[in-house]
């Protein structure tokens, strides 16, 4: 960066700094407005945070969306760094999940089907033989009830969901609790889920955003380099399902346990690779306390400075590497999303948990509180 533009970005932020300090508490609350009304005649809306520093992130209601995540480059300019579309009907008719609150569970479940209490749970199948992400109309299919939750230190968004026993399949009436909290002084989004249930279930939540930290639709996420705080992966199937084995990631294609480029060795022709179209795989964090906040990834662009890590406190974390994205989909002011255009890095307990006894557990109980927490934090230089 030159020296002028320093000074200027100096300026930029001493002026913020100080029109921040005097602003009212009725200035610094989310900023809410209409963003359609839904297939079935519900008013939608869309919420913008900000903080100090620039950075936005627009949520919307239906699904529990990050719509859009504004920071900047090292030069101070910002951009977008997550996929989305710019209209409600888009987010309804769509497929790929972008940004979306994920959940009953997150992930794969086998052939739908699991055993709880004794008793064989069937899901509807969207995913060839399988589940995936809560079924046909998983939560980010839902409306959720929103609430203005901002503070001293953070703009922050509410959101509350009743899940109905029996809905996609799963037992128990669900209610969760997602909140988006937004640094006041520092470019850091925050998510904390939480749930309850009436009846024995499984949960696993996750958000769903696709990130290019180039910005979105600026070509592809190859060159971003990535470190993953895991030792170990959980090898899957032909059907991306996991296979029970746990697998260490010490001279694999999977090693990122020091920055790596993500396309560096994503066409090496492994079999787990083949199975993925690359990356779709959950990863085992390494982690000195169950359910404390721990760094998960970090994943950095050459090309425009920014960082993004990743801390959270779920066991595991999927990389996806946007095997699927074929140029089809078109986003935001119609930018065809490429093929591996953008990154997913979902924290999660594991796929297919319900049926893996060995894995970590993801039945909640009456009486008992689901709690979560993922944090992502971005810079640039």
């Amino acid at each position: 960066m030159s020296q002028t533009m320093r000074l200027t970005a100096l300026f930029v932020s001493i002026i913020a700094s100080t029109i921040w300090c005097c602003a009212t508490p009725k200035e610094l609350k989310i900023q809410k407005q209409s963003y359609g009304t839904s297939k079935d005649g519900q008013a939608i809306d869309l919420y913008r945070l900000t903080n100090s520093l620039g950075m936005e992130v627009c949520i919307t209601n239906y699904g529990g969306t990050v719509v859009s995540l504004k920071v900047p480059d090292r030069d101070g300019k910002f951009d977008d760094v997550v996929l989305g579309y710019d209209k409600l009907e888009d987010y309804e008719n769509g497929s790929s999940y972008f940004g979306a609150t994920i959940g009953r569970y997150a992930n794969r479940i086998a052939h739908g089907k699991f055993v709880l209490d004794g008793k064989a749970y069937q899901l509807p199948k969207n995913n060839g033989d399988n589940t995936l992400h809560g079924g046909i109309e998983g939560f980010n299919k839902r409306i959720w009830t929103a609430k203005d939750m901002s503070d001293g230190h953070a703009q922050s968004l509410q959101l509350t969901f009743f899940s109905k026993n029996g809905e996609e399949g799963f037992p128990g009436n669900l209610s969760v609790t997602v909140t988006f909290a937004l640094s006041n002084d520092r470019d850091e989004l925050r998510i904390d889920y939480a749930a309850t249930t009436d009846r024995d279930t499984v949960v696993n939540l996750t958000n769903h955003s696709y990130f290019n930290l180039s910005g979105a639709g600026n070509g592809d996420i190859l060159g971003q380099q990535l470190l993953l705080s895991a030792k170990q992966f959980t090898p899957i199937d032909a059907d991306l399902i996991p296979t029970g084995e746990v697998r260490s990631v010490k001279g694999t294609d999977f090693d990122f346990a020091t920055p790596t480029a993500i396309g560096a060795r994503i066409n090496n022709g492994s079999e787990q690779l083949k199975f993925g179209r690359g990356y779709d795989h959950n990863f085992i964090l390494d982690r000195e306390h169950t359910g404390s906040l721990a760094l998960a990834a970090r994943v950095y662009d050459p090309k425009s400075g920014r960082r993004l890590e990743i801390s959270t406190t779920e066991p595991g974390i999927q990389l996806y590497s946007g095997n699927f994205l074929d140029g089809t989909v078109r986003g935001k002011a119609q930018k065809a999303y490429q093929y591996r255009s953008a990154f997913c890095l979902e924290t999660q307990h594991f796929p297919d948990s319900p049926n893996h006894s060995s894995f970590p557990g993801t039945v909640l109980k009456p009486g008992q509180r689901f709690q979560s927490t993922t944090v992502y934090r971005f810079s640039a230089d």
